[in-house]
This record gives structure tokens, C-alpha cells and sequence, in this order.
């Protein structure tokens, strides 16, 4: 009985360890790819965070400017500056939002003029990407995804968490 519960005990710390490996990489991670997001905003002059809206426009959009600050985290008086820069870049464009009661609505769109920019500028990463999934059976790339996936999430919920505290 001891042994088992020796065993047992060898389990656990060993768990948490690979559970700990796992976090770290995970912030190694988040910070490499703000720092390639930096980069490729640098070579076509964007702000990070003008950069980081971008995306959230692109991913999520057409946005509302209101409900891109929520997204993002920001001022409302903050958003309109990113979004002037950005509509100024030829990255997005207002509209006027035909489905709102208030004619003043406006939605934001991104622009695919310039994907081509940043498809090049991505293009290391996404063949380091191809590489690397390629070393792996379809099975293993379900877990991967389901993982990041879920750890999207979570990160979403504790980001919502904490704006809304």
C-alpha cells in the first residue's frame, strides 16, 4: 500500500510540473508573438495596439467603434484615434450601419487591400507553422487545436473578468 501511495505521490508532482512547463511556455509564447506582432506592425507602421485592433476587426468585424473598445479593452476616445489611423492607412472603413435605429450608427471594416502586406510579412511563421504541423498525425492536431481553443477561452473569460471588475 505504501508504494502505491508513493507512486501516487509521483504522479501528482510530476503533473504539476508538466502542468507548470505548459504555462510558461504558454507566456513565452504570448510574449514571442507580441513581439512578431510588433515587428510586422513596425514595417507597415502600425501602433501595436492600432495593430491588435486591426485584428480584432478583422477576426471579428464589421465592429461598431463601441463594441471594439469593449473588445479591446480601451477608451471609446482611445478607439477613435486607432480607428482615424487606421482608416487614414487604408486598413478599415466606416460605414453607416443600415440595421440601427440611430442613423449616426457607424460600423468598421476591414479592408483587404492590404492583406497582401502582411501575408508576406507572416509568411516565416506560417512555413515554421507548416513544418512543424506537418510532423504530427491528425489526432495529435485535433488535441492541439481543442487545447488552444479552450485556453482562448479561458484567457477571454479572465480578460472579461477582470474589465468588468
Amino acid at each position: 500500500m505504501a508504494a502505491r501511495s508513493v507512486q501516487d505521490a509521483e504522479a501528482a508532482r510530476r503533473r504539476r510540473r508538466l502542468t507548470a512547463a505548459i504555462k510558461e511556455s504558454l507566456r513565452e509564447l504570448s510574449n514571442q508573438l507580441s513581439l512578431l506582432n510588433s515587428q510586422v506592425g513596425a514595417h507597415v507602421e502600425l501602433r501595436a495596439v492600432d495593430f491588435d485592433c486591426l485584428e480584432l476587426i478583422t477576426r471579428h468585424g464589421p465592429l461598431s467603434p463601441s463594441a471594439l473598445a469593449r473588445r479591446a479593452g480601451l477608451h471609446p476616445a482611445t478607439v477613435t484615434g486607432i480607428l482615424d489611423r487606421l482608416a487614414r492607412g487604408g486598413w478599415v472603413v466606416r460605414e453607416r450601419d443600415p440595421e440601427a435605429s440611430d442613423r449616426r450608427a457607424v460600423t468598421v471594416r476591414a479592408l483587404r487591400d492590404r492583406n497582401a502586406e502582411l501575408f508576406e510579412l507572416f509568411s516565416g511563421m506560417n512555413s515554421s507553422m507548416d513544418k512543424i504541423c506537418a510532423e504530427y498525425d491528425d489526432t495529435e492536431l485535433e488535441l492541439f487545436a481543442d487545447f488552444l481553443r479552450r485556453t482562448t477561452t479561458a484567457g477571454r473569460e479572465a480578460t472579461d473578468a477582470l474589465a468588468s471588475s
